[in-house]
Parts: C-alpha cells; structure tokens; sequence
C-alpha cells in the first residue's frame, strides 16, 4: 500500500498527539464546601500573615517541598481550628488541598480540593485520607511509613503527604502561637 496524501498524515498527527494536550481539571470543593466538610458548624476568620523566612525554611527541610509556599489561605475560627490550603505538584500537574487543624494541634480532616492529573484521583478516597486524622503536629507524617502508598497515585500521595507535613510545620513552628 502506498501512503503519500499529506491529509491523511496530518490526521494521524493530530489523533496521536492530541489527549497529550488534554487537562483533566476537576475541582471538587470550593473553600466555604471544604470548611463545612472538615469543620461543619464552626465559622472561620481569614488570617493575613507573612510567614517568617526562618519558619519557610524549616518547612522546606521537614516536608522537602520545594514548591514556595503561597501563604494566602489562612483561617482560624473562634474555637482555635485552623483550615490551611495549599498546593502541591503531583506528577506533572498543581493539586490543591485542605488541612484542618484543631485546637489540640491535631489532623481534623484533610480534603483535595481540585485535581489536575488525568490519573491518580484514589487521593480523594475516604479511606486514605482518613490516614491523616488524628495526627498530632509533633508527630512525622512519612511516606509509605505511617501515611500508606497507593499504587497508580504514588507521586500524587507522596506529594500530598510532604504537603500536610510542611503544613504541620507550619502550625507546629508559628500558627500555633498566634
């Protein structure tokens, strides 16, 4: 068989290497769902703060995100809970979470927000988020340690993971002393 219409490998060109261009955006919980969700009832304040320098670091070193922290999604309500949303890299893409907090410096809930891989979404599921609960800020959170693995999600749940610990850090190192 003989191939040399131009149109034709046009067409392959453009059916191979169009879903490499796709976006899998999915937003999942807006930030008055997801304070609701992790503390149903309490009502939050923002918080404008500049996180030291000193304290960014320490949050780079115990968590090795390396992705500046934006600082921006702060609240605290009047019972001492704090909600802390952040971003974190995937395996190509941003994906955003929520940390809450309460006021015994313990994991109340953690929630994905918006997921932008086109695979890896079992990080939304109840039962591996569940992990975080309880966790206190002393405590590590360690991948595949005391925070599990999932197998198709690795770099999505090892990512979130370094997140919520540099988050921690965060409210172990300053929020916990405002």
């Amino acid at each position: 068989m003989q191939w040399h219409s131009p149109s034709y490998l046009a067409v392959i060109c453009l059916v191979t290497t169009a879903p490499l261009g796709q976006v899998f955006a999915k937003q999942y919980l807006s930030v008055d769902e997801v304070k609701q969700v992790i503390f149903s009832g309490e009502v939050f304040t923002k918080i404008d703060i500049e996180v030291p320098e000193l304290i960014k670091e320490k949050m780079r070193k115990e968590s090795g995100v390396r992705y500046a922290y934006q600082q921006k999604h702060i609240w605290k309500s009047s019972q001492g809970s704090w909600l802390l949303i952040d971003e974190v890299v995937g395996k190509h893409e941003m994906i955003t979470y929520a940390v809450g907090i309460n006021n015994k410096g313990q994991i109340h809930g953690v929630e994905i927000l918006e997921y932008n891989e086109s695979y890896g979404e079992q990080i939304r599921e109840k039962k591996w988020l569940e992990q975080f609960k309880g966790r206190a800020a002393t405590e590590p959170l360690r991948f595949n340690q005391e925070i599990k693995n999932i197998t198709g999600a690795t770099l999505s749940s090892k990512h979130v993971t370094n997140g919520v610990q540099r988050l921690m850090v965060l409210y172990r190192e300053y929020l916990s002393r405002i």
